[in-house]
């Protein structure tokens, strides 16, 4: 767990994820998950890079039944990007970096 990113669980989803007035990546994920370990680095480094533009947040998907029902989550793991609350942005599975990074970084602003 990096330290640009923070946990996030149903207690805290609201408060954390769809008040933030700042746009919140959250990377649903379980400690079985092979795929969800290899997007862990990929996920910090988005976090270090786009510091102050965007928070990270992780979801143990074991954990937070409600929330993966809530969004139709099926697979880990699953990016989600919230905007005012709303969803902006799903990514399902492993991607790169230079995959991964311009479908975040074009809802920053």
């Amino acid at each position: 767990m990096g330290e640009r990113t923070f946990v996030v669980d149903e207690a805290s989803w609201e408060e954390k994820v769809l008040k933030s007035e700042t746009p919140v990546l959250i990377d649903f994920w379980a400690e079985w998950c092979a795929p969800c370990k290899m997007i862990a680095p990929v996920v910090a480094q988005l976090a270090e890079k786009y510091d102050g533009k965007l928070l990270v947040g992780k979801v143990d998907a074991d954990e937070n039944q409600n929330l993966l029902m809530q969004y139709g989550i099926m697979g880990i793991p699953t990016l989600m990007l919230f905007k005012g609350g709303e969803v902006a942005e799903r990514i399902v599975g492993f991607m790169p970096l230079p995959v991964l990074e311009p479908k975040i970084a074009r809802h920053l602003d």
